[in-house]
């Protein structure tokens, strides 16, 4: 038994040695980096990226320098609250991912999205060229941010839109996309599996009961924004007001269900 252990020991360490020999090899690929480059890529971000790119240190400069220009110019870190149009739902969606990235645990890199589609019908859901290239942000821009994605009670007539938006998903991302059928228990299960039952909502089976306020919402998501504004460390150049219930914002969402990220 001691033998065994020692030997996975050791191959535990020659796994981690290897990583952080990656790590430092795609370092010094990207030179030398200042500012805000400079914080995002951190060591766990690195093996993201070198993740997603098969341990392909070359593929992985390649994917991250393409993200930090995009980050230069879109600059997702500096969106607030209030949308409306097609592009300002884009938007609003860099801005959840950053939001949520931004609150995950110390040392967790994954999040799962619990998607609600009641109610959902080929008219009210977005274009597919907005689908594609809210997929295209998130596969190239967030690699390794996802670890899977429960689509909940997706009409027959989704089926359609699925087909075409699936060809957009590598093949690694399709494989953590699951669907949830309220009377299929399996289903139901697999999804439950992936989230504290004591907080999951009762609508997805849960046993939490929330009650959505948009006062309180707003005040969370201004303090989250000045969060944002330290962490990259700038002064937010936006001014709140929480007193309508809008918070004088960038992005205002629409009343949803909030599922903390799985642990």
């Amino acid at each position: 038994m001691f033998r065994r252990w020692t030997n996975s020991h050791r191959e535990q360490e020659n796994d981690e040695s290897q990583l952080e020999s990656k790590v430092n090899e795609l370092r010094a690929a990207l030179g030398p980096l200042s500012g805000q480059d400079l914080k995002y890529c951190s060591d766990a971000c690195l093996k993201r990226y070198l993740e997603a790119r098969s341990w392909n240190v070359d593929k992985s400069k390649k994917m991250l320098e393409e993200t930090l220009k995009w980050r230069s110019t879109y600059k997702p870190h500096e969106i607030r609250w209030n949308t409306t149009g097609m592009d300002n739902q884009i938007r609003h969606l860099v801005y959840l991912m950053e939001n949520a990235i931004l609150n995950l645990p110390e040392g967790q890199e994954q999040m799962v999205w619990l998607i609600d589609f009641t109610g959902w019908t080929l008219s009210t859901s977005v274009p597919v060229k907005c689908a594609r290239e809210s997929i295209n942000i998130l596969q190239n821009h967030y690699p390794e941010r996802l670890g899977a994605s429960f689509l909940y009670n997706p009409p027959r007539i989704f089926e359609a839109f699925w087909k075409i938006v699936k060809y957009f998903l590598d093949p690694k991302t399709f494989q953590k996309v699951k669907f949830v059928y309220p009377m299929n228990k399996d289903s139901v299960e697999i999804m439950r599996s992936y989230f504290d039952v004591d907080n999951l909502p009762t609508e997805f089976g849960g046993k939490a009961t929330l009650k959505y306020d948009h006062e309180e919402f707003s005040r969370l998501m201004v303090e989250d924004d000045e969060k944002t504004a330290a962490f990259w460390g700038f002064s937010d150049k936006h001014k709140h007001g929480v007193g309508n219930g809008y918070g004088g914002a960038e992005v205002v969402p629409e009343p949803a269900a909030l599922v903390p990220p799985a642990s």
